[in-house]
């Protein structure tokens, strides 16, 4: 991008800051507007200097910008500025259209998959780093092994040069088929986005046509455990690029062997080994599903430096790579919103995750439950939209079986749809209830200090998930649990 000026109507969303950061890393003039509701990402745009207002005015847009960019959550509907900004002349891309223009100065790499794939990328960074490859990371959160410093939070982006650029790319409305990878990693299939997709088939045609356009001499990575990433590998068997399997039930040298949860050294990690390396990998966030994670950035680094000249002049993988790979993970501790540990106070540890599909809120909770064994998970769960809820409503009250005790609450609408199934929260604590005991249905979360703080006893884990807004309840309880010790 050959730009000088650029202005992000919604730059405290995390995307948006995230590319704000890069543009402005690269020598561009930034700066934005968004709402005053207070963000994490608040204090990236300070601590960069990227000026930013919280109001939406015509006024605000500079009429010397040479790009506007837009959160694809406004619209010339919703937003004054955006319809001012398509008056003016200057050109105005959408986010991912404009991430797709970034990604095109650089040899991309793309991270796809219905969930999981902001922890895969944040992990790629994390083996890039300690791999010393030449790339800028782009993830959906902020992520604490990103942070420039110590004394500095955590990012979004990470910059190790400007070789490679690796980024989250997202299949909603087939906003990644505006990019144009050179490797993608295929994380997993499944049917979702229920407003746009009306089926599985469906998602899968819509990857299989992403995937299709990965040149001859490029690569699919994809996990041999999923069902769908496995099925998108097939329909794609005879195109001319490289296929590369990982997971539990791979073959070859991403095959995942002798994986454990370890309370040996005090601090659980799961541990596991590779078929081609000889060497205990380690990792200090829960779930198995995050050794898929792991085991994608180490499949996608290996692939780089093996094959497409990512470090020069050394093979994958020594011994002082091996050295630093253990170094980098025992600091990773996911990315906001991901696993993420809020604090404890009276016993109770309290964490956070964004997990909204019943197969990565099954996976997460049952990584939780091994990762800390005899604590007590108390849940308060958001469901987060009607279509999804609707079409999942079965398969979500079947996923909550590793919880002790589960809140639901209301469904969290998006804006892009209408509830036009008669659904609600209630409807699924009915359904759940079925099939499971100590389900309680709990409309607001803001009835949270109420009801749930009462039942947290001393060595229980409040664990909050949904992509709604029921985190505030666990920082709510984090808070006034600390203010009365």
């Amino acid at each position: 991008m050959a730009l000088r000026k650029i202005y992000f109507i919604g730059v405290k969303g995390t995307g948006m800051c995230a590319l704000a950061e890069l543009l402005h890393g690269g020598g561009c003039e930034v700066s934005g507007s968004d709402t005053n509701e207070r963000f994490y990402t608040d204090d990236i745009l300070n601590s960069l200097h990227i000026p930013f207002f919280e109001s939406f005015k015509s006024e605000h847009v500079p009429k010397d910008a040479d790009l506007i960019i837009h959160s694809a959550a406004y619209t010339p509907q919703n937003n004054v500025e955006l319809e001012y900004a398509l008056t003016t002349g200057v050109p105005v891309l959408k986010y991912t259209d404009a991430l797709a223009e970034y990604s095109r100065d650089f040899f991309f790499l793309s991270v796809c998959g219905v969930h999981g794939k902001t922890t895969a990328t944040a992990l790629c960074g994390v083996f890039f780093k300690a791999l010393n490859i030449s790339a800028q990371v782009l993830t959906g959160s902020a992520v604490s092994a990103f942070a420039p410093s110590a004394e500095e939070g955590p990012r979004s982006t990470l910059n190790l040069g400007n070789k490679f650029f690796a980024a989250e790319t997202c299949e909603y409305r087939g906003h990644f088929l505006s990019f144009n990878p050179k490797i993608t990693v295929l994380t997993n299939v499944e049917h979702d986005h229920q407003d746009f997709f009306p089926s599985y088939e469906s998602m899968l045609d819509m990857f299989t046509r992403y995937v299709k356009k990965i040149p001859p001499d490029g690569a699919l990575i994809y996990c041999e455990d999923d069902p769908g990433s496995k099925e998108v590998a097939r329909r794609v068997k005879d195109a001319p690029f490289r296929k590369i399997g990982y997971g539990f039930s791979a073959e070859g040298i991403f095959k995942i062997k002798n994986a454990v949860c370890d309370h040996s050294g005090g601090t659980p990690a799961l541990k596991w080994e590779l078929e081609g390396f000889n060497h205990v990998f380690s990792l200090f966030t829960p779930g198995r599903h995050n050794i898929l994670n792991a085991t994608a950035a180490a499949a996608l680094s290996h692939t780089l430096i093996s094959g497409y000249g990512g470090r020069e002049g050394r093979d994958f993988l020594t011994e002082e790579d091996f050295a630093a790979i253990d170094a980098q993970t025992a600091l990773f501790k996911g990315g906001k919103r991901r696993c993420e540990i809020l604090g404890e106070a009276g016993g109770t540890l309290f964490i956070d995750d964004y997990g909204h599909h019943p197969t990565a809120i099954k996976s997460t909770i049952k990584g939780i439950k091994e990762f800390y064994p005899g604590r007590r998970i108390v849940l308060s769960f958001m469901p987060h939209t009607y279509s999804r809820t609707a079409s999942l409503l079965t398969e979500f009250s079947l996923c909550f079986e590793d919880a002790d005790v589960v809140y639901l609450h209301d469904i969290y609408p998006s804006a892009r749809e209408k509830n036009e199934t008669g659904i609600s929260g209630e409807t699924l604590y009915q359904e759940t209830k079925k099939r499971r005991a100590n389900t309680h249905y709990l409309p607001e979360h803001s009835q949270a200090e109420k009801v749930i703080a009462p039942e947290l006893q001393s060595g229980d884990i409040f664990l909050t998930m949904g992509a709604g807004d029921n985190w505030k309840a666990g920082l709510s309880l984090l808070a006034k649990r600390k203010g009365a010790l």
